[in-house]
């Protein structure tokens, strides 16, 4: 009775208003709650969401956007359940976000080595097509 009188004290959300609210499907919220990283309350069998469960949806959809795995999410959000001072979460979030900007500016240094690997590849077959007499219709 007392859990049911703190939901009812707090904004509730529905399944659909977050979906609607974050452009996803009710699916994907209820795959993050199979994961473990969301744990709405049920009032009979309909999930019952609040303001923490939609700040945490948002959370892992940023992380999500930001190329960080579901583990890693969870990770960084059971530390803040873990240590309210959230110096632990704060360190391990900068850790991850350090790892992720190298990851990144590697895959950059890659791609670019790539980009110019087929635009030497592409003048050569211009070139080839054009010794041939054929121009380039594309």
């Amino acid at each position: 009775m007392v859990q049911v009188e703190q939901v009812q004290a707090q904004k509730l959300f529905s399944i659909g208003d977050l979906a609607e609210e974050h452009a996803i499907s009710p699916r994907t919220i209820r795959f993050y709650e199979d994961q473990g990283l969301i744990a709405p309350s049920r009032i009979g069998g309909a999930r019952i969401y609040t303001a923490r469960d939609r700040a945490r949806l948002k959370l892992i959809l940023r992380g999500k956007r930001l190329g960080f795995s579901l583990a890693d999410i969870k990770e960084l959000l059971d530390l803040y359940d873990a240590d309210r001072s959230q110096v632990t979460q704060l360190q391990a979030t900068l850790r991850k976000g350090r790892q992720r900007i190298a990851d990144l500016e590697q895959q950059l240094r890659d791609i670019t080595v790539t980009l110019e690997e087929l635009r030497d590849i592409e003048g050569d077959m211009l070139q080839l097509l054009s010794s041939k007499g054929i121009s380039d219709k594309n």
